[in-house]
Order: C-alpha cells, then sequence, then structure tokens
C-alpha cells in the first residue's frame, strides 16, 4: 500500500463516459481534448495536474448527469 503521494503528481488519463460532448466542452474540462466514442460514449484525455484537479473533473461530470464508465491513469493505459 502506499501513501498516495504519488497521486499528488501531474499524470495523463482517460476517462470515458456515456453521451456525447463534442471538441467545444474541451475549455470547460480543463482543456482536455474531447474525443467522441462509439455508442454514443466519449473520452475525454490529457494531463491532470493532481488528484484534486481530477475529483474537480468527476464532479463536472456528475454534474453533466453523464454516467461515468472508466478513469485511466496512464500507466494503466499501457498495461492495456
Amino acid at each position: 500500500m502506499t501513501n498516495g503521494a504519488a497521486f499528488d503528481e501531474p499524470a495523463r488519463y482517460q476517462i470515458r463516459v456515456k453521451g456525447t460532448l463534442d471538441e467545444s466542452w474541451s475549455a470547460w474540462f480543463e482543456g482536455l481534448e474531447i474525443i467522441a466514442h462509439v455508442n454514443q460514449e466519449t473520452i475525454l484525455a490529457g494531463w491532470v495536474a493532481d488528484q484534486s484537479a481530477l475529483h474537480g473533473l468527476l464532479v463536472k461530470i456528475h454534474n453533466l448527469g453523464l454516467p461515468l464508465l472508466a478513469v485511466l491513469r496512464e500507466s494503466e493505459i499501457t498495461r492495456e
């Protein structure tokens, strides 16, 4: 088990949600790339400053009523 300090550093994330967002939402999601996906899903991808910023993005997703499908940190993405 770690103390979590490693997660308070910038990291690349992919956040997959159910719903369709276009690129105009990028600024609202802190500059993340918006990638339309199949089955009315959207991937938000890019650098996130730390865990606090990640939680802020997840709150925005929740407030829009978009079902959260997956949150992957880059190290997890490269293992797939």
